[in-house]
């Protein structure tokens, strides 16, 4: 019975996925560089640091699935790109959390769903206000 080895490259060769360390050390930089502006609340380098990340999953994968079709990908490149993968997820979600958390507070302070014209008293929602020009104290 034959057992699937991951292919080694062979002594005095270069490493057909040498090209993969690179671009997986890109990704997990830009990823470094985003959770610190995050950190830092900073929205010029998050917006900055965001689109640098993009562009570096985009060549890493594309690089990925072409060393896919050619013989494979090393496991340890692939868990790389899947631990940066994880993380980026949880950075969305923590970021989805804090606009929802955001949006909720927004909506408190400035509630948009009294109709115009209508005051709060004490028992509650009032008749609308009349125009007589004048106010009574």
């Amino acid at each position: 019975m034959a057992v699937d080895l991951p292919l080694e490259p062979e002594p005095g060769l270069p490493d057909p996925h040498a090209h993969l360390e690179p671009l997986v050390a890109h990704v997990e930089q830009r990823l470094g560089a985003l959770t610190e502006s995050l950190r830092e609340r900073d929205v010029q380098a998050i917006e900055l640091q965001a689109q640098e990340l993009h562009r570096a999953l985009a060549r890493a994968v594309e690089s990925f699935m072409q060393a896919a079709r050619n013989g494979g990908v090393p496991e340890a490149m692939r868990l790389r790109l899947a631990r940066a993968s994880a993380q980026l997820a949880r950075q969305r979600e923590a970021l989805s959390r804090a606009t929802a958390a955001l949006d909720r507070a927004i909506d408190v302070l400035m509630p948009g769903a009294a109709p115009a014209g209508r005051v709060y008293t004490a028992s509650g929602l009032a008749a609308p206000l009349r125009s007589s020009g004048s106010l009574n104290a």
